[in-house]
């Protein structure tokens, strides 16, 4: 029974708690005579509420584990959040709305409690590109607002179409939402201006001030000064900074990195919150230093299964733990564009932009007429007319998007002409690429209604008519503008459409920029976000190895996003354990002047599959060389297998060696070769574990075993080294990847093969969390060598025919290798059974934390040197 003593006890307790912190709080109450009881009761309530919002539940997050809880969600009287969840109810889905309130509650919940004395702590929140972001952190601006937070400085990028544009939605999303309780310190038309007396806004306890305010040193120095001016009024003036896009101009530059820096410490009380879809360069901060690392909390936000990522479009690789069928394939909207059209679609050199004239090539073509086709597919679908876009981004020069103007305006008048005199060639061009692309990525496996393709051309005239060529750079004069009606645009531009700034209705992209930069590549993807009532139409037209950097980008966000789920799980802080981000052989994690303090993480095999997943076969001669290299090394571990293990007899097409010593495994490695692209197999660091784990007393062995189909049920056979004759397995390559000099199988091992040493009941399902748990106990510290020997012209089941089996295969093409036989090799790594796994220097990177505790308060702080260009400039001037 509900004891009577708590009636009204809970409403007063949660009265307090909005202007004192919980330790206060129950001070106060016996200080009213509540009895400890009661006062145990209520904390105890308050508790168990509060902490419902850091509970393993996305958005996952790291850190403050042991802070006070003292956020439990809205409450009755609450202006700020009411407001704007009721005016989100009017475009998002129920759905949306609750997703968004909660990933807001636990960010919320992860800040300073306003009442705190004195406070300044920094945390993280990890977004997805063009996926909800400021929507996040609109609703943190209310509900810290609705609970004492007063000041709201808004860090908005480095060009003033960002700012503006942020500034814009906070004001109608916020202050127009409760016009009393807000005072704009920035306005629509101009960044911060220092205002007068401004003590008599800072005393005002019922107004909340906002700030929008670009990174730019101009502006920031005007800012610290204005604060500085006022500083004995800010101790009552909690603050929260939301530092958008804080990966860029935040992070190891001379001017804006201190300024940031001393307008924190202009605040006694001051909650930063940076927030990024594109995290490296903040997870790899000096952790010591005035570098921005979140060293109190990082937050991973959610993303809806309707999103197209990097892994829902480009697919990506399986990282550890997971099943590799439940891995994203990636969808087939990647259009390559060939090396030899790329070459005339960007300069060469950067000292050729300013002769450079692009060429109208087939690509170019193609996709703009399915720009058109999908813009008036939309129409047909809405019956009316939204915001339709078309990014093409080939350089950063202002001259070389200039120079797009004058092929695509000549193709627009062009089409115009041929539509109205009924070109039949033209129709015929437009109907054929529509059946093509409607084969490919069909409307209803995307939820979306079907077209005639009469209706679609019907509606092409129109929207060829509307729309409009735009050159977006800081030197041009026409930019895009989404305010003033539907828009229908080809936009060219670089640096200013890859930050921040949404391209309304991207349909269409052309991607032929040259960049190498993991956050760089990705921001650069505006191509990425919701496609509400067109997920089937968009396209991404770019050259083959960019398209495979996207899909390492995609498995390299993955794993990132799983460690800090590994650190919550573990109840560290980003101060206890850095996050490990993983490189690639031909790219750069982020700026070097951003990662100077970084350092070279350890990785650990223990648990791991690691499988060959590339193989070359475009020239046959090198592809040749390599293959018959590796069956020779696969010939000479299973001569050692026979010479050395104990043969143990399996099924017909499989053959399975006992405790073969681990020192003929280590040779093995050093001899079969992994493609470049396996990052997470290289031989060498295989090697390295193996030798180091095993001088400790473990992997004292290896089961070696081939996986080969039974020889009558195929028509190729191979006759291994041992006299044995297996049928060769089918594995064949990704579209994607048809036509690639490497082709990319995506997934060699079946589901139970890496049980296949465990005796296993044949009927008894199992995962891969499962087969790890027998491991440990029937096989501890023996790995497992699967090899397979694959049909070289391995093809895909017809995609023609309507069964369950083909249409897994329809986004898959044949092989196409040379030889006689392609091996596939996968190494299944026991846990560790004598506790914690050996580690071995690996490629990725992490954050230095091994000067963390041992500061010296009195030390200066590291002088951070700077490669790229300052962000130093007057205000009017930058871009």
């Amino acid at each position: 029974m509900q004891d009577p003593r708590m009636e009204g006890a809970w409403t007063a307790f949660r009265n307090i708690l909005d202007t004192s912190p919980p330790h206060e709080a129950t001070q106060n109450l016996r200080d009213l005579f509540v009895p400890e009881d009661v006062i145990t009761a209520l904390i105890k309530r308050h508790e168990s509420e509060a902490t419902k919002f850091v509970t393993l539940k996305e958005p996952l997050g790291v850190g403050r584990e042991n802070a006070t809880r003292w956020y439990a969600g809205p409450r009755n009287g609450d202006r700020n959040w009411p407001a704007f969840k009721g005016h989100i109810r009017k475009s998002l889905s129920e759905e949306s709305v609750r997703k968004i309130d909660e990933a807001s509650d636990k960010v919320v919940a992860m800040m300073d409690h306003p009442a705190t004395s004195v406070f300044s702590s920094r945390g993280l929140v990890v977004g997805h590109v063009q996926s909800g972001k400021t929507s996040n952190f609109t609703a943190v601006i209310a509900k810290a607002a609705d609970r004492g937070y007063r000041m709201f400085i808004v860090l908005s990028g480095i060009h003033n179409a960002l700012r503006r544009q942020t500034q814009a939605r906070l004001i109608r999303d916020v202050v127009n939402l409760n016009p009393t309780l807000w005072h704009q310190i920035t306005k629509l038309e101009h960044d911060f201006m220092p205002l007068p007396n401004p003590a008599a806004l800072l005393t005002a306890k019922d107004q909340h001030l906002l700030l929008v305010v670009k990174k730019n040193a101009p502006v920031l120095r005007k800012l610290k000064k204005w604060l500085s001016s006022a500083a004995p009024h800010l101790r009552n003036c909690p603050a929260l900074i939301i530092d958008d896009e804080a990966d860029q101009a935040t992070i190891a530059t001379k001017s804006i990195n201190p300024l940031i820096a001393d307008v924190l410490e202009s605040l006694p009380r001051v909650c930063y919150l940076g927030y990024t879809a594109t995290p490296f360069a903040n997870l790899l901060a000096d952790p010591t230093g005035k570098d921005f690392y979140p060293r109190d909390f990082i937050l991973s936000l959610p993303r809806s299964d309707e999103y197209q990522g990097p892994e829902k479009l480009f697919g990506r690789a399986p990282v550890d733990g997971e099943e590799p069928e439940s891995v994203p394939q990636g969808l087939d909207m990647i259009r390559e564009i060939p090396d030899d059209e790329a070459a005339l679609l960007r300069p060469a050199k950067r000292s050729e932009a300013a002769s450079f004239v692009p060429e109208m090539t087939a690509s170019l073509r193609s996709a703009v007429l399915w720009f058109w086709l999908a813009s008036a597919a939309r129409r047909v679908r809405s019956g009316r007319v939204d915001h339709s876009s078309m990014l093409v981004h080939a350089h950063s020069d202002t001259r070389v998007h200039d120079s797009y103007k004058v092929p695509l305006e000549a193709l627009r008048r062009q089409v115009l002409a041929q539509l109205s005199s009924s070109d039949g060639a033209l129709i015929e061009e437009l109907e054929a690429l529509w059946a093509a692309e409607s084969d490919r990525v069909p409307a209803e496996q995307m939820n979306e209604i079907p077209l005639l393709i009469e209706d679609v051309i019907a509606m092409i005239p129109g929207v060829v008519a509307d729309t409009r060529i735009i050159m977006d750079h800081y030197r041009s004069t026409d930019r895009l503008d989404y305010e003033s009606g539907p828009a229908t645009v080809i936009a060219v531009g670089g640096n200013t459409l890859s930050r921040g700034l949404t391209l309304e209705g991207l349909v269409v992209s052309v991607f032929v920029r040259s960049s190498d930069v993991y956050d760089t590549l990705l921001q650069m993807g505006r191509w990425f976000g919701y496609r509400p009532g067109y997920t089937d139409l968009p396209r991404i037209y770019m050259p083959a190895e960019m398209r495979r950097w996207f899909a390492h980008l995609a498995t390299v966000e993955a794993e990132m996003r799983m460690e800090i789920d590994r650190l919550l799980e573990e109840h560290k802080t980003p101060l206890d354990l850095a996050v490990r981000i993983r490189c690639h052989p031909k790219m750069l994690v982020t700026a070097p002047s951003k990662q100077k303090a970084a350092v070279r993480a350890a990785a650990a095999y223990g648990g791991a599959l690691v499988e060959s997943r590339y193989f070359p076969t475009a020239s046959e001669q090198e592809a040749s060389t390599w293959l018959e290299s590796n069956a020779k090394a696969v010939d000479r571990l299973m001569e050692a297998a026979v010479r050395r293990g104990r043969h143990d007899p399996l099924s017909e097409g499989k053959a399975l060696w006992r405790e073969v010593p681990t020192e003929d495994v280590l040779r093995f490695l050093d001899e079969y070769r992994f493609h470049k692209m396996t990052t997470e197999a290289p031989g060498k660091l295989m090697s390295a574990y193996i030798t180091k784990r095993h001088a400790l007393g473990g992997l004292h062995s290896w089961n070696v075993a081939v996986v080969g189909n039974r020889p009558s049920a195929t028509g190729r056979t191979l006759t291994l080294a041992t006299g044995m004759t297996v049928g060769l397995v089918v594995r064949t390559r990704t579209a994607a990847s048809k036509g690639d000099a490497v082709a990319d199988i995506r997934t060699l091992t079946g589901p139970r093969d890496e049980g296949l040493d465990l005796n296993l009941d044949g009927k008894e399902a199992v995962n891969r969390t499962k087969l790890k748990r027998i491991r440990s106990a029937k096989q501890p510290e023996r790995g497992l060598v699967l090899l397979y020997p694959i049909d070289p012209q391995s093809a895909p089941v017809d995609p023609t025919e309507e069964d369950s089996v083909s249409k897994k295969q329809r986004d898959r093409a044949a092989l196409a290798a040379p030889g006689k036989v392609v091996w596939g090799v996968a190494l299944v790594f026991p846990d560790p059974s004598r506790g914690k796994d050996v580690e071995v220097e690996y490629d990725y990177v992490s954050a230095d934390l091994s000067n963390v505790f041992p500061i010296d308060s009195d030390e200066e702080d590291e002088d951070f040197s700077v490669l790229e260009q300052d962000l130093d400039t007057d205000e009017e001037t930058a871009s």
